[in-house]
This record gives C-alpha cells, structure tokens and sequence, in this order.
C-alpha cells in the first residue's frame, strides 16, 4: 500500500487526486443514534469520476514498459474510464470492452477519452472473455477491473488516505462489485476499523459467496448492475474479507435508488447508484451505528446521467 501510494504520488502525472473528506453529524443524514458522525469521503471526484482511478494508474505505472504497449480491460464502465483516462495521461493507447448494460454516460466518456471501445456480451463476465481473448492476439498489458494485486493496492490507498485526513473512523461502509475496493480497503484497516460490505439484493456476489463457503457465480441484475456487476468476486477479495470484513449486507434496489435521490435532493451530490449504497444502509437500518460512532461511507463513483436525477 505504501509502494502505491508513493509510485502514485511520484509517477502518477496528477491523475490520481486526494479527494475531500465531509464530516457531517448523523441527524443531518437521517441517522437517530445520538452522537454519531458520518464521514463522507467524496471519492467521486476523482479524475475518472471514481476510486477506481488509484487501482488503475497503479497498475500501468507498475509495469510502465509493458504499458507503452497499450492497455485493454474489460469493464462495465468505471475501470474502463479510469484505465482509458490513465493511459492518456501517461500517453499510450487503450482498448476497453463493456457489456451490454454499461450506461450511455460511461460509453461517451469512453469515446472522449479517445479510447476504442467494443460493446459485446450482455453481462461483464461476456466483456471480459471478449477481452481475453483480444489480449492474447494482441499482447496488450491487461488491467482487471478489480482482482490484481496492484489494482487492489491502489484502491487501498483510499483507505491510507482517509486516516491522514481524518483519524481512524468506527467503521467504515463500502459497496461491492468485484470486490477490489472493499479488498483494498480490508488490507489497510484489518482489525483497527469495522469495515462493512454492502451489494444489492441483485448482485449478491460476496454474500452468496460467503453462504457456499467459497466464490461462485452468481446472476446479476439491478440499478447498479454496471458497477457492481461483477458475477464472481474476486480472489484476492475473498481472500481479504475473510479475514478482515465479518458484514456483508444487501440492500434493495429501491432503497440504493432512494438514496441516491436524497443524495442529489439535500447534498447536492450527483453520484451513481453503486455509490449510494453506504447511505441506503444507514437510512434504512440495515447497517445501525452504536452511539457515538464516527462512520465513514465511500461515495465511490459519480459516472452518471444527471438526467437520471431528476425523478
């Protein structure tokens, strides 16, 4: 995690940036325990519109001479952006494939970032064979959206991050897709804070995962579908979450959907439906903070269609 942190800092062309981090009291988010503050680390500023930023420029700085090759990955469109926006910085091309169900917003901020994109497969598992296969034919230094080492790292340092800013917070709540940031996030807190993962009822890969006692895939669906698509999490995820996350905890779409409105309404926060997950756990209970806790949410990612705010 220190390696990352410095290679970004010191190689990372200002791509990857130190995002703020909002300390409001509970009352002011809906929560009824007295004394509890939420933090909100505004993750969604970064560069690419997500954390996935970090993972990404850490990935081709560590293997820069293969990158000068060029970069491909498959996405359902957050890794894509931030491998697509990290290969212009450093100057090489980039290749993304995405499924079917990755939103128009991300497939234009794709083409914008002069990336070349092929749209295949209805689900990203699809994407990522495509993608495979266009790996191996053209030798391209791939970037897995979550299960790296360097990729999990570099998400890491969000974690590295929010304790130089703020302390150490009670618990810290995070969605989960493939599973690369809530992995980078375990290997940085482990015991010292509570870190709680969140899916969609219709994405349940950890928590289908952790019932079978082992990875499996699981069908994907939902509002969130083209973050937190991921069919299987990932192995160096599961490998960190059992040892260091014991909540894994699913939230309705209805309930991800409100709160990504209220985001909007009261905050001002124009984010993505995978980023409202932190917040639904609170305002719906799922996830009730003891009295007095300071707990942190990952707002992870804002790559959206503000249209899709106004309802």
């Amino acid at each position: 995690m220190e390696q990352a942190a410095a290679r970004l800092a010191a190689d990372g062309r200002g791509f990857v940036r130190q995002t703020p981090l909002w300390k409001l009291p509970g009352a002011a988010l809906g929560v009824e325990q007295p004394g509890v503050q939420v933090w909100l680390k505004l993750e969604h500023l970064q560069a690419s519109g997500s954390f996935k930023a970090r993972g990404m420029m850490n990935r081709l700085l560590a293997h820069a001479d293969a990158a000068a090759q060029g970069v491909i990955v498959a996405s359902g469109g957050n890794a894509g952006i931030a491998t697509a926006g990290a290969a212009q910085a450093l100057g090489v091309p980039c290749e993304v494939f995405l499924p079917e169900v990755s939103s128009a917003a991300k497939r234009a901020r794709l083409a914008a970032l002069g990336a070349k994109v092929t749209v295949t497969g209805a689900a990203y598992s699809d994407a990522l064979a495509a993608c495979l296969a266009r790996q191996r034919d053209t030798g391209a230094l791939l970037t897995h959206a979550y299960d790296q080492p360097e990729v999990v790292a570099g998400a890491g340092t969000l974690g590295r991050e929010i304790e130089a800013q703020g302390g150490l917070p009670d618990s810290v709540l995070v969605s989960v897709g493939g599973g690369g940031l809530v992995g980078g996030l375990a290997a940085w807190f482990e015991a010292r804070s509570r870190v709680v993962a969140l899916e969609p009822e219709l994405a349940p890969t950890l928590f289908n995962a952790r019932a079978a006692g082992e990875p499996v895939d699981v069908e994907v669906a939902g509002v969130a579908a083209d973050s937190l698509g991921a069919r299987r999490i990932g192995t160096l995820a599961w490998t960190l979450t059992q040892a260091h996350v014991r909540d894994a905890l699913l939230l309705s779409d209805a309930a991800i959907r409100a709160a990504q409105l209220w985001m909007w309404r009261e905050l001002k926060l124009a984010v993505e439906p995978a980023a409202a997950l932190p917040l639904a756990a609170l305002q719906t209970g799922r996830y009730r903070p003891r009295e007095g806790e300071q707990v942190c949410l990952i707002v992870c990612g804002a790559n959206v269609d503000p249209a899709t705010l106004n309802a």
